[in-house]
């Protein structure tokens, strides 16, 4: 039963790692230590040292990472103040699913305004409008996981 246990931990981990795209997590509780890294599409596990080791665990499939979007051009940079991600974490629209989302493209917005939420380590966000203007593009989509620096808002 413990190792049941063990199994489903390491996989919760290894879940948070991939949907976080972190790095690595480095657990250790009641005599069990795990430490998950994330590496170019697998995940390295160890168990207990206390323990005897058994076989070693099939590796959690990675999600493809979409490739890299090309550095704006001049034709195709947009124009006004971009908005970015200060944090890793998943970012959404709205309150919840049946709230209106804060804002749509072509609304005007005050600094100080709620643009989305990021929530990041079971916290919840305010993502704040730096400057009043209208907003030209919403860069990403509502439960998108989302890295830090990355553009979300366009808002000129």
């Amino acid at each position: 039963m413990a190792q049941e246990e063990d199994i489903a931990c390491i996989e919760s981990i290894a879940k948070i790692v991939s949907d976080l795209n972190l790095e690595s997590v480095d657990y250790n509780k009641d005599g069990l230590h795990i430490i998950v890294t994330n590496r170019a599409k697998e995940i390295v596990t160890a168990v207990p040292a206390a323990a005897p080791v058994p076989a070693p665990l099939p590796a959690a499939p990675m999600p493809t990472a979409p490739a890299e979007a090309p550095a704006p051009t001049a034709a195709t940079a947009p124009k006004g103040d971009v908005v970015k991600s200060p944090m890793v974490g998943v970012l959404y629209l709205s309150a919840s699913p049946n709230d209106p989302e804060y804002v749509k493209v072509g609304d005007t917005v005050r600094e100080g305004d709620v643009l989305c939420l990021i929530e990041a380590m079971k916290t919840f966000n305010q993502i704040k409008a730096p400057k009043g203007g209208i907003i030209r593009e919403i860069l990403v989509a509502s439960g998108s996981a989302v890295e830090f620096d990355e553009p979300l808002f366009v808002i000129e």
